[in-house]
């Protein structure tokens, strides 16, 4: 049975917050249940590693709790979240940009090594 998941954040859009609710609230699961969890924020959704975008962002409009309350929930379970190396130039950012949850920036080979291991499951939003 594989005992890590991975979700790839690749095509959800921060500019639609509804989006945002599901790969993390899984990935909080995921983590309470001891499981380990990688969050890989790639293409558009490497915006929500960089400081000021996630907390201005809400699943549902008038909730108390922005979309940074919620990955910190999850990284308080125990979820990592990482930055694809491309979105530092896509978005200029630099890793002084990123959000403390971030728990660093990530290649290509990387995310392609986890995901042929057995004891990995892949969920891609």
């Amino acid at each position: 049975m594989a005992t890590k998941l991975i979700i790839v954040m690749a095509n959800t859009d921060p500019r639609n917050g509804e989006e945002l609710g599901a790969p993390i609230f899984q990935a909080t699961v995921a983590a309470a249940m001891e499981f380990e969890v990688e969050v890989i924020c790639t293409a558009t959704a490497g915006r929500l590693m960089k400081k000021g975008v996630a907390e201005k962002l809400f699943v549902k409009p008038g909730s108390p709790k922005s979309v940074l309350d919620f990955i910190k929930d999850a990284h308080e379970a125990g979820a990592k979240f990482y930055c694809c190396s491309p979105n530092l130039d896509l978005f200029d950012m630099t890793e002084k940009d990123l959000i403390p949850e971030c728990s660093g920036i990530i290649g290509g080979a990387y995310l392609i090594e986890r995901v042929m291991q057995d004891e990995y499951k892949v969920l891609t939003y």
